[in-house]
């Protein structure tokens, strides 16, 4: 059993492309130096990657969020660069949609002590696999960086970290 950090999404197209945002890009460096404290405290470093394809549009996502992003094998698509330096590609795990039973599938495997979540967006795929992993794993506490976390907009980043608190997850 060990600690295990999951870096959610820290992706191009959700920093400084397709919905990047100015919030996104300042927890850019927390997001960096948080990931190096928590190898040196030899912690099990995950990280997701949306993955969509050249039929977004056509997808239910796609028809609502009508803007294509993290398209497979672009730069929009890849980890940024200072992020994806410091995470095994082994450790990669891709997902199209916000939530990832992969996720929840290889901690299982890896039988956590302790679950630490950051990245992007909050109120969207931070949250949605947040919850996740709290119904995957409702002994274990699970935590979430708050200033390695942007979402949407500050107000949705809030609403997103008052969800996860009401679900016994802690913010940190």
């Amino acid at each position: 059993m060990q600690k295990v950090l999951i870096v959610v999404d820290m992706q191009n197209d959700f920093i400084d492309g397709a919905l990047g945002t100015p919030e996104a890009q300042s927890i850019v460096n927390n997001v960096i130096n948080e990931i190096k404290s928590k190898k040196d405290k030899g912690y099990f470093i995950l990280a997701t990657q949306d993955t969509h394809y050249d039929n977004y549009l056509d997808t239910l996502e796609g028809q609502k969020l009508p803007i294509e992003h993290c398209i497979k094998n672009t730069t929009g698509w890849d980890i940024h660069k200072d992020i994806a330096k410091l995470i095994d590609k082994n450790n990669v795990i891709e997902k199209n949609t916000f939530g990832s039973e992969e996720l929840i599938k290889v901690l299982k495997d890896l039988e956590p002590k302790e679950i630490e979540i950051l990245g992007l967006c909050t109120d969207i795929c931070v949250v949605s696999n947040a919850l996740l992993l709290r119904a995957a794993f409702p002994n274990i506490p699970i935590y979430v960086k708050e200033d390695c976390c942007a979402g949407v907009n500050p107000e949705l980043h809030e609403s997103a970290l008052k969800i996860m608190n009401s679900c016994q997850i802690d913010s940190i």
